[in-house]
């Protein structure tokens, strides 16, 4: 199949040729013999002009240009371009001379076969070549845009087929040492026969759930990123024991509104694994807030200001992501204020 739309390729392109050629022989014909009644003696001249225009400009366009000029050897490009002219005007002059010479036969007395001087001759050939060097450059530029087009769209998607991958990459950062974690408190829970072994176990299965199903979504509605989170709090807040205490305020007006998927979490994960007990207590303060298209996230957490350092999976790489998904549209800070460690997350422009 593939080898016919070649061959139609260059049918087509064989046919327009010398479909051009017909009209430029026409051409010919109707401007050496304008005012002329002596058709035969003027066709029988103008197929002498076809040869040497039809060499001239395919030397031009198909080797000075593309090996000189497109490839910015403009010096070469000039010298050999006043040879061509300076050979070709040899040539056309041959051309004109045989033909007068060839053509005398098909003179008709009283009449004159050709309206056009000698130079008019010649600047009418070199015009057919002008009109053809010129409409070839415009094709060479059209195929150097699209040419150039293709690549910037390889790159394009080479970019983006990275993107996706460190993305992924990223967001699969923040799962294992959680699930481990939680494992392992299911694991203690069920060797002491405790009675929340059954639930942690329900909503370890529901983050699984949305770990495996939700992830690969480029957007999911913030209310489900939002109980998914509340999951993950309620599954720490057994593992902690008496040792957390969380607080959560949730004021989202717009149920429609989406975020990319595990957006949030790292941030409270975070929180959880880096922040510190003091006395007696971990506290952390979650505070979730859209209004129009705008999330304002804010998370709190007790700290000791010497480990402050420590940044867990990393916000170095949820800023990355951050980058990625939402480029110019977010702020993010964090700050250490005697022992209270503060994440402030905006989003602007979001989904709904």
């Amino acid at each position: 199949m593939e080898s016919k739309n070649i061959i139609l390729k260059y049918l087509f392109t064989i046919f327009g040729h010398l479909l051009f050629w017909v009209v430029v022989y026409y051409f010919y014909s109707y401007f050496l013999g304008y005012g002329s009644t002596n058709t035969a003696y003027v066709n029988q001249f103008s197929g002498f002009l076809m040869p040497v225009t039809i060499l001239i400009s395919y030397f031009l366009i198909y080797y000075l240009i593309p090996n000189y000029l497109l490839t910015k050897k403009y010096a070469y490009f000039i010298l050999y371009g006043v040879y061509t002219f300076i050979i070709s005007l040899y040539i056309i002059i041959l051309s004109i001379l045989y033909g007068l010479l060839y053509s005398e036969g098909y003179k008709e007395v009283e009449t004159v076969p050709l309206t056009k001087s000698l130079p008019f001759i010649i600047l009418g050939v070199y015009f057919v070549v002008l009109i053809i060097v010129s409409f070839s450059l415009i094709m060479y530029n059209y195929k150097s845009i699209v040419s150039n087009e293709n690549l910037n769209n390889k790159i394009l998607q080479t970019k983006l087929q990275i993107k996706n991958q460190e993305l992924r990459f990223l967001k699969m950062q923040i799962h294992p040492h959680f699930l481990f974690n939680s494992l392992n408190t299911i694991y203690g829970f069920a060797l002491n026969k405790k009675d929340e072994a059954p639930e942690m176990i329900l909503k370890l299965s529901n983050l699984l759930d949305y770990i495996l199903y939700q992830i690969e979504k480029p957007h999911v509605l913030l209310i489900d990123e939002i109980n998914h989170l509340l999951d993950y709090v309620a599954l720490e807040k057994m593992r902690f024991n008496d040792t957390l205490e969380v607080k959560t305020t949730i004021e989202v007006a717009n149920k429609t509104i989406k975020i990319a998927p595990m957006l949030l979490i790292p941030f409270v994960e975070n929180a959880f694994k880096h922040g510190d007990i003091i006395n007696g207590k971990l506290n952390v303060s979650i505070y979730i807030k859209t209004e129009d298209d705008t999330l304002i996230f804010e998370i709190e957490n007790t700290s000791i200001e010497e480990n402050k350092s420590k940044k867990g999976i990393g916000l170095e790489n949820i800023a990355k992501r951050l980058d990625m998904l939402y480029s110019n549209f977010y702020s993010l800070e964090t700050s250490q204020i005697a022992t209270i460690f503060k994440v402030k997350l905006i989003i602007n422009n979001l989904k709904k």
